[in-house]
């Protein structure tokens, strides 16, 4: 009968031991490796918007690949676009 009881007292004890552990990494390591990864994800989109604005400046104009065409991406400026068509 004793052995019994400190059987059922091992597995209660891992049962315990497996629970803690899962709520553990779900509350505590989780997000701390989602948060790096959107974290590292920001500096990319952040990284990838400099370079296209550093090429526009640059050369006038930045060509950007999708699938089998090419995106051609030129600066934008309302003012002289409303002057155009006032004028015009």
């Amino acid at each position: 009968m004793a052995e019994k009881t400190k059987i059922t007292i091992a597995v209660l004890v891992a049962v315990i031991v497996v629970l803690a552990s899962v709520i553990a990494y779900s509350f505590l390591v989780k997000p701390g490796i989602t948060g790096y990864a959107a974290q590292r994800q920001q500096e990319g989109i952040d990284f990838t918007i400099a370079a296209i604005v550093a090429q526009i400046q640059q050369n006038g104009f930045a060509q950007i690949p999708v699938g089998n065409e090419t995106l051609i991406l030129i600066p934008y400026f309302p003012e002289e676009q409303s002057q155009q068509a006032q004028t015009g």
